[in-house]
């Protein structure tokens, strides 16, 4: 009886060590699988293609196109064939491109000792031209203006009378007192550093190339000076327009700011996006801040009203008064990667991520379809055909929420759907609304760039200064102006102004206003 107790006794702990290396090694085999897709996901970010498009024969879902899979057209003429092909449309001459240009002719003649013919000796006339054109560039050139205004006195109050008046010539106001700094330079550096993405130490040397040594650290204060100075004006008025606005984006990326108080230069602070959609003017406003925050989105959009299209970071939750709008194109993205992350040896077709894939790429087919529909048609089309699918996905998600493994690529794909369920939803809630973020994310994306080739910002001043003039000029290139002859025209006009913080008189300047003079605008040919 004792021995055969013992032996209970050591068969129940086998059985027990025996479950738990089981559960040791199915969580290690996860763990692996994690690691494997991170690794394959690390490796295609890298090395592969970071187009998102899916094979338009893999848009199909048995569950959507049943019918019309099974359908077949009664009245269809079995000895009818038709046949269709597309050719590139003709876009014009190439001349005609460039009728916006200035012309220089050069005409050749003959000597007029030469104009005689060589058969007979009579006199040659003029018969026909042969034409050709060529595109000349003018490299950048470096001039120095000098105002000089002229000062009056009157000779007979100088001879006759004690007090002599004097009258000055007017004078524009400078941009910047005390320094060489004119409207086109300020607007040449600007366009260089947030438009080109060409840090200042490359101006620099361009300009020196150019035999004019201006240092980084002067075309630095440049930049502030105009920043702070007027264009801060500009900016705080476009707010104001932006938070009148029913449907607004907004976005945040890192931003790396050197001289930080309390923060060590290698810490993150970040660069905000806030911008206007399908109604009213188009409006690009960018905001520095220390951290990711979300107090910091609350208190810019203080006194909103509306939707906000948004990615899933929960920190937008803090704005108020407002409907968040999630992203679609998060949501695909997420099983797009499930399904890259998959072995190559591994067969792709019917897999859960490529289901989940369908799913979201037939809700793009219906908004590719309305895209050029008015707000009604959108909205009731929307009821119509993405509902449905909306309802079909949500019961799939759930499905296989339980049949996937939570930390997988495609189990993280399937819980970000559904956290994200009510924000995702929220697009059938008005025809003036977008499934994706890609508006501020095309937005933010100059900053990105731009972000890549300066690398950092020096101080927060400088910080705040690029996010003004990020914002400026974003915003009129949305207005389809040409950045830098608005600068220029700002940088003109603003300074004589009396009072540069009257709403009215601002108005006439934003990116969208009918008051910009023809050379603001870019030229369409």
């Amino acid at each position: 009886m004792k021995n055969t107790g013992q032996s209970s006794t050591s068969t129940e702990q086998l059985q027990s060590h025996i479950e738990k290396l089981q559960t040791q090694f199915d969580e290690l085999s996860a763990k692996l699988k994690w690691y494997e897709e991170q690794f394959r996901l690390a490796q295609q970010k890298r090395f592969g293609a970071s187009s998102e498009k899916t094979d338009p024969n893999q848009l199909d879902l048995q569950l959507f196109n049943e019918a019309e899979v099974l359908a077949t057209t009664e009245e269809a003429d079995a000895h009818v064939e038709t046949i269709t092909y597309s050719r590139k449309k003709p876009s014009g001459s190439r001349e005609a491109k460039l009728d916006q240009f200035p012309v220089e002719t050069i005409v050749y003649q003959l000597p007029e000792a030469e104009q005689v013919c060589y058969c007979c000796g009579g006199a040659l006339h003029e018969m026909s031209t042969e034409t050709r054109s060529e595109i000349k560039i003018i490299p950048a050139q470096v001039k120095v203006v000098r105002h000089v205004r002229q000062v009056y006195a009157c000779r007979h109050c100088e001879r006759e009378d004690v007090h002599t008046p004097v009258v000055t010539a007017p004078m524009p106001r400078p941009v910047y007192p005390g320094s060489f700094a004119s409207p086109s330079i300020l607007a040449h550096v600007m366009c260089q550093k947030y438009v080109e993405s060409q840090p200042l130490y490359r101006q620099e040397q361009q300009f020196a190339r150019l035999g004019l040594p201006l240092s980084r650290q002067t075309l630095a204060n440049w930049m502030i000076y105009g920043a702070e100075k007027w264009l801060s004006h500009l900016e705080e008025r476009m707010r104001v327009h932006l938070l009148r606005q029913d449907v607004l984006y907004a976005d945040e990326t890192t931003l790396q700011v050197l001289r930080e108080p309390g923060k060590a230069p290698q810490t993150q602070s970040y660069m905000w996006l806030y911008r206007t959609g399908r109604m009213g003017p188009p409006i690009v406003l960018f905001d520095y801040k220390r951290t990711r925050g979300g107090e910091h989105p609350r208190d810019y959009l203080q006194g909103f009203h509306g939707y906000l299209h948004v990615d899933g970071y929960a920190g937008y939750h803090k704005v108020a008064n407002t409907t968040l709008v999630g992203c679609w194109a998060h949501a695909r993205r997420k099983f797009d990667e499930a399904l890259k992350v998959l072995p190559s040896t591994e067969e792709r077709k019917g897999t859960v991520a490529q289901q989940g894939l369908q799913y979201c790429n037939q809700l793009f087919v219906v908004e590719r379809d309305i895209k050029e529909k008015t707000t009604e048609e959108r909205y009731a089309i929307r009821k119509e055909r993405s509902k449905p699918i909306l309802d079909a996905y949500l019961v799939w998600l759930c499905q296989q929420r339980a049949r996937t493994l939570p930390k997988s690529a495609v189990g993280q794909a399937i819980a970000y759907s559904l956290n994200q369920w009510e924000k995702l939803t929220s697009f059938l809630e008005d025809g003036r609304l977008e499934m994706d973020n890609n508006r501020s994310e095309r937005s933010i994306k100059p900053f990105v760039i731009g972000r890549k080739n300066w690398l950092f910002a020096n101080s927060p001043r400088g910080a705040k200064a690029s996010a003004i003039i990020y914002s400026l000029l974003e915003t009129a290139k949305e207005n389809q102006l040409n950045p830098f002859q608005y600068l220029n025209y700002l940088f003109e006009q603003i300074p004589q102004l009396s009072d540069v913080t009257n709403g009215e008189k601002l108005d006439r300047f934003l990116p969208w206003s009918t008051s910009l003079p023809d050379v603001c605008h870019i030229t369409k040919s």
